[in-house]
């Protein structure tokens, strides 16, 4: 059995442009991995087949799971005979805005490529993401970049300034279609990433707290209440900067101290179920 880490991530900035002739939204976003990750085993199977199974009952274990569409597009490009096992211990929330379905697909792209020697690289790999999912590509890479494009198109840049980062999911489901359906493009306040990508080449936290910007939220938060009020609640508690990432629902804060961080997560623990208290990983 090969093990691969699949870290979450979060969306330091958010930002849509325009509509594509294609249907998709024109993105340009910052995003950087977090210290929460779920463990995807590969099992070679000599039968040619590939099951998924997941430790969470949320999570499908057909062609619907993004790390089952992973494995068939290797399988199906590069004519693999091989099957596999791919047992998925989720420790990422679901649907939770957090890349957990799209970071599964990219450990099981990377180990796959390990596992049936393949012999691809990394950008290799990243290409075939784009394929599955707009965040896949950025998760095969991991570490800090600004995405456009779709979201595949990665430019790497450094870490961002230590911190810790409080994760917050309310139980409630958001629908990204529905998200970006209801985002009006005319009026929006664009987050400044050029700033943000200032503030992180020179390691000022405090620029970074207040250069982060969602323009999906507003969108969120009108459809779901509990999502502000979430966001509120750290914010009285004392967080350095609160955002939500990607299309929801999660609210996270980053926070330098750790007795902070310890007073958050305690004074959130009445308002929501799913909390987390981790740190940026943001390298490669």
């Amino acid at each position: 059995m090969l093990y691969v880490k699949a870290p979450a991530k979060i969306n330091l900035t958010l930002d849509v442009l325009h509509k594509r002739p294609d249907g998709y939204h024109e993105v340009e976003m910052i995003m950087t991995t977090v210290d929460l990750a779920d463990r995807v085993g590969l099992e070679l199977r000599r039968d040619g087949e590939i099951f998924v199974h997941s430790s969470n009952n949320f999570v499908p274990d057909d062609q619907r799971n993004l790390a089952y569409q992973a494995a068939k597009l290797l399988k199906d490009r590069f004519n693999v005979t091989s099957g596999v096992s791919i047992t998925i211990d989720k420790q990422i929330p679901v649907a939770a805005g957090l890349a957990g379905g799209s970071s599964d697909a990219a450990a099981t792209l990377k180990g796959l490529n390990e596992l049936w020697s393949l012999g691809l690289s990394l950008d290799d790999l990243a290409e075939l993401g784009a394929e599955i999912g707009s965040d896949v590509s950025f998760c095969v890479y991991g570490g800090t970049a600004i995405a456009s494009g779709r979201g595949e198109k990665i430019e790497h840049i450094s870490a961002p300034p230590s911190s810790w980062v409080i994760l917050a999911k309310p139980t409630i489901g958001v629908s990204t279609a529905a998200v970006y359906g209801g985002l009006k493009l005319d009026g929006i306040e664009h987050p400044d990433t050029a700033g943000m990508v200032e503030a992180i080449k020179t390691n000022d936290y405090a620029k970074m707290c207040g250069t982060l910007g969602n323009v999906l939220e507003s969108v969120t938060l009108d459809m779901h209440p509990e999502v502000s009020s979430i966001k509120e609640q750290m914010k009285r508690f004392g967080a350095d900067g609160v955002l939500m990432s990607g299309s929801g629902p999660t609210v996270f804060a980053l926070v330098q101290t750790e007795a902070r961080t310890t007073r958050i997560v305690n004074g959130l623990k009445g308002f929501c179920d799913e909390v987390y208290a981790v740190r940026l990983l943001g390298d490669r």
